[in-house]
């Protein structure tokens, strides 16, 4: 084919359903049609799923050529282990969903690995590091490019790091997965005494409940039975 008349078509993120049709229609009718981006890889975390998906589902080849992707470039890059880790995309926009988000990650032993917009970097890592405490972790931009940069350090020590120099450019936070749990019941006293100095502090029980959990890997309901256990003997 003339490639000098190469049609070009958008597929993003508002378009890509409405586009699935078209393309898949041109692949079946014999057309070479490659899906390419300025930057990552297609179908990770930016547009391209859909339209791979829907030409799986109706039986057309599809072949991958491996570009530049952050996610494998940040994991080794961070120094932490990389035999079995688990990429997350984003994390949700809003406090509330994003906390719920970390609260479920909270146990994941494999090492962690987020994409992040680097206006919502030092918020996302200030709730990383509350809810998951001072595990190691990296903060990865502009990767593959001039001015690629890899910043590592414990979770507080990075949202610090970041709140003074704000970062640009496309960011890969890679984060240690949890211990093997350890903590039991029996462990209840030293819970009661996390959820107390958190309630000290200012924060509500519910929320402490929650942050000892993540903080310590194991169920909300053993950290909420820690504090009834060790609550003060009523007097009378």
């Amino acid at each position: 084919p003339d490639r000098g008349h190469a049609k070009l078509l958008a597929v993003h993120a508002r378009n890509e359903r409405a586009r699935v049709p078209e393309l898949v229609r041109a692949v079946a009718s014999g057309a070479r049609v490659a899906l390419v981006t300025d930057a990552g890889m297609p179908g990770l975390s930016d547009p391209g799923h859909r339209v791979i998906e829907a030409c799986a589902e109706a039986g057309l080849r599809v072949e991958v050529i491996p570009g530049p992707s952050a996610v494998p470039a940040a994991l080794v890059a961070s120094g932490l282990p990389t035999a079995r880790f688990v990429f997350d995309g984003f994390l949700p926009r809003t406090a509330s969903a994003r906390r719920r988000r970390i609260e479920a990650l909270a146990r994941e032993e494999r090492t962690l690995v987020l994409f992040e917009a680097p206006h919502r970097l030092v918020e996302a890592l200030q709730a990383l590091a509350e809810g998951l405490g001072p595990r190691r972790a990296a903060v990865a931009r502009e990767l593959t490019k001039i001015h690629e940069e890899v910043v590592r350090g414990t979770l507080p020590e990075l949202a610090g790091r970041f709140s003074d120099s704000g970062a640009r450019g496309e960011v890969t936070v890679v984060i240690e997965g949890a211990a093997a749990p350890e903590k039991t019941s029996s462990d209840a006293g030293g819970l009661a005494a996390e959820v107390a100095a958190e309630m000290s502090a200012g924060t509500g029980k519910r929320e402490s409940i929650a942050a000892v959990a993540a903080r310590n890997g194991v169920p909300k309901k053993i950290v909420y039975q820690a504090v009834l256990d060790n609550a003060p003997a009523e007097e009378g």
